[in-house]
């Protein structure tokens, strides 16, 4: 091996993936993203015929990044206008291969949402997180969920198990998008805004006015918040956080502050009490932990 490609190489493990062992130049190849199986592809990387560059990247986490060689001496003009052709290039064509993975994954999500059936209020994960189905179905046994766009078409899918683990349908488009609670979309007297779909149903059944919606994860939180607000410009807006106290940074708190002031929204995040264990994080553990269960 080369000694640019074992630096390609070295970059792509240095951001957390597992390249093939083979890299062919000029070959754009697929492999599993970041912690997934063996079967998956979100993982990419393309090295660059003349071993002078290279990008790689990984669907499913939004990692994408460029590399080049070390080199020993300036760039001539030509050679970086080479490289910024070769950049425009594999941009484009990691955009279309995004949109089409994106499509098939919408594809796959309605075709499941459509043999899913009704979830009842006895699944386990309902009781666990004591909260009613809003019309969250089952598939295989597990909570399916919708993730919808703006324009109310399903872009992909949450799987919950009965113990609280949750999967997103590979290749889905989630950036922008949420998981609908509660609520109607031409009449509420609110919009609030959450993580988690549990907390959106416990705060859904505290204020049936409200049209609730789960962004998912702290980080898609600002993008929907955004979204919401170019929506319903002169909406009330919530964005309810989660209280991450043992993690740090508090990514739920910093992204919920972050994502309020980007779209003029209030913010709320739990109150606890002062004796309120510190692993609770956010407003549904702070419902059952004052019911007197054990979250």
């Amino acid at each position: 091996m080369d000694n640019n490609l074992f630096d390609f190489r070295s970059a792509i493990q240095s951001a957390g993936l597992e390249p093939p062992n083979h890299i062919v130049p000029g070959t754009l190849h697929r492999f599993p993203g970041n912690n997934k199986k063996s079967g998956n592809r979100a993982g990419w990387c393309l090295y660059f015929e003349d071993g002078l560059g290279g990008c790689f990247g990984d669907w499913s986490s939004g990692i994408s990044e460029t590399w080049h060689a070390k080199y020993h001496k300036p760039y001539s003009s030509t050679e970086r206008a080479t490289y910024a052709r070769r950049m425009k290039e594999i941009k484009k064509l990691r955009n279309a291969q995004l949109k089409l993975r994106q499509v098939n994954a919408a594809k796959r999500a309605a075709k499941i949402w459509k043999a899913a059936t009704s979830a009842p209020s006895n699944h386990p994960y309902l009781i666990l997180k004591h909260i009613h189905p809003h019309g969250a179905r089952i598939y295989k046994g597990m909570i399916t969920l919708p993730v919808m766009d703006f324009i109310n078409k399903i872009t992909s899918l949450q799987f919950i198990s009965k113990d609280g683990n949750k999967l997103l349908l590979s290749g889905g488009r989630k950036g922008g998008c949420f998981i609908p609670v509660s609520g109607n979309i031409t009449s509420h007297s609110r919009v609030i805004l959450c993580e988690g779909w549990a907390t959106g149903c416990t705060l859904a059944e505290d204020d049936p006015t409200a049209m609730v919606m789960a962004a998912i994860d702290a980080g898609n939180l600002e993008p929907v918040a955004l979204a919401v607000r170019h929506r319903w410009p002169s909406t009330e807006i919530v964005i309810a956080g989660d209280d991450d106290r043992l993690t740090a940074g508090n990514p739920g708190a910093t992204k919920a502050k972050a994502a309020a002031r980007a779209s003029g929204a209030l913010l709320a995040l739990p109150e606890w009490p002062e004796d309120a264990p510190e692993h609770l994080t956010d407003f549904n553990d702070l419902i059952i932990w004052l019911a007197g269960d054990e979250v």
